[in-house]
């Protein structure tokens, strides 16, 4: 692919999401929006060729994107539909959108609005999630079933019966009423905290992170969190994520290598991201409901305050843990409980409780990297050695494939 191709694969690649999510929410919805979508790639391809490429190609796509989408509607609107048409197109009677066509690029304001639309609560949890994940956030079946520890083809289902669902059910992505956020807090926040975390360590093969897409879902948890100013996960989870981004310049050293939070030049933590933080987690902690993401956040805060890696508080860190387990028990939790369990009773028992989650956590790549490092620390050289290639086969982020080679040449040399 050369010339005008890698253009556009190249904004697709990085603006689909939110082309898509702008059109699907000013069209209310999301199949007319892709395939509109995929009708001006085309004209692009056939068109950049000879005019050559626009200054804001992407602003271009949804320009045309819209124009086709009303086009289609005029030419099948009849009865309720020439309503629906005129409200969106000005020629035919009806009020203009906000700007008329849709502006590029999009406010943050608009991304989070498609965040609250897409979790709709007649979609089952998992549905919403997936919808979102895709449509606001660009992110492909494949990388929403990493996030999920799930075969990509159920995922693709998911999301395939999920538009079938809004369709059927005549459901328009539109921003939901202020007395409906309540009911789409927990989706949205699940929603945001894996756009974040795909930005943090990317689940591809040929970039470690993606700066860009952590801020964005940094700036959408801390919008959330201002939307609903009494909502304590709301609030818990942007302290959460403002305590990861602290840590953003400290997380990679020389030539791309990953550093881990153990090993962390602490002094280029940025501290105001991490006194926000407490400050966040001090406010809500008065509202006395404490949910899952006030309880990462404090297990985060815990290593943000400590002077070193050893000198975390780690009774405190195993018991927030147990907390965390009795809202979200899953074996990841349960995972995390056990690197604290290995620092207050010791590697051996920590290994008891990993090796507990073999039947769910066989492919799981973090699984085997744990087990591995509890293996060396108690001097299992050969069988950490084993861990650490399981968990090479497993693993796509070329940041972790190259700290578990490192480790792997450690425990064989």
């Amino acid at each position: 692919m050369t010339g005008v191709g890698e253009v556009v694969d190249r904004v697709w690649r990085s603006e689909s999401a939110g082309m898509l999510g702008v059109l699907g929410r000013r069209l209310g919805d999301l199949d007319m929006a892709e395939e509109a979508l995929q009708d001006a790639v085309a004209e692009a391809l056939r068109r950049w060729e000879a005019e050559g490429v626009p200054a804001n190609p992407a602003g271009w796509l949804v320009t045309t994107a819209w124009r086709k989408a009303i086009d289609r509607l005029r030419r099948d609107a009849n009865g309720r539909d020439k309503e629906a048409l005129a409200a969106l197109d000005p020629t035919l009677g009806g009020a203009p959108p906000e700007n008329g066509v849709p502006s590029w690029p999009p406010s943050g304001d608009d991304r989070l609005a498609l965040v609250l639309a897409c979790c709709h609560p007649t979609l089952p949890e998992a549905s919403r999630v997936t919808l979102t994940l895709h449509v606001a956030a660009g992110l492909s079946a494949e990388t929403v079933a990493a996030a999920f520890l799930q075969p990509k083809a159920t995922v693709a289902q998911r999301l395939v019966r999920a538009k079938r669902h809004l369709k059927e059910h005549g459901v328009r992505v539109v921003t939901p009423p202020p007395h409906e956020y309540g009911e789409r807090l927990r989706s949205a926040a699940s929603v945001i905290y894996l756009i974040y975390n795909e930005g943090y360590l990317t689940s591809a093969s040929d970039t470690a992170e993606r700066r860009e897409l952590a801020r964005e879902g940094l700036e959408l948890a801390r919008q959330l969190a201002a939307l609903m100013p009494y909502e304590p996960e709301a609030a818990g989870l942007a302290a959460l994520l403002e305590l990861h981004e602290s840590r953003a310049a400290a997380r990679f050293g020389d030539g791309g290598r990953m550093v881990l939070l153990a090993d962390q030049d602490r002094s280029a933590w940025d501290r105001v991201l991490i006194a926000s933080a407490l400050r966040r987690l001090a406010r809500v902690a008065s509202l006395n409901r404490p949910g899952p993401f006030q309880v990462e956040a404090a297990i985060a805060a815990q290593h943000a305050v400590a002077p070193s890696w050893a000198g975390s508080d780690w009774a405190t860190v195993r018991k927030l843990y147990d907390l965390l387990a009795r809202f979200r028990p899953t074996p990841v939790v349960l995972l995390g409980r056990a690197v604290a369990t290995s620092y207050t009773a010791g590697p051996a028992e920590a290994l008891a409780e990993v090796d507990e989650l073999s039947g769910r956590l066989d492919g799981y790549r973090l699984w085997h990297a744990t087990r591995a490092d509890l293996l060396g620390r108690l001097g299992r050289r050969a069988e950490a050695a084993e861990a650490t290639r399981r968990a090479l086969a497993l693993v796509t982020n070329p940041a972790e494939r190259d700290l578990l080679a490192r480790r792997l040449d450690d425990l064989t040399s």
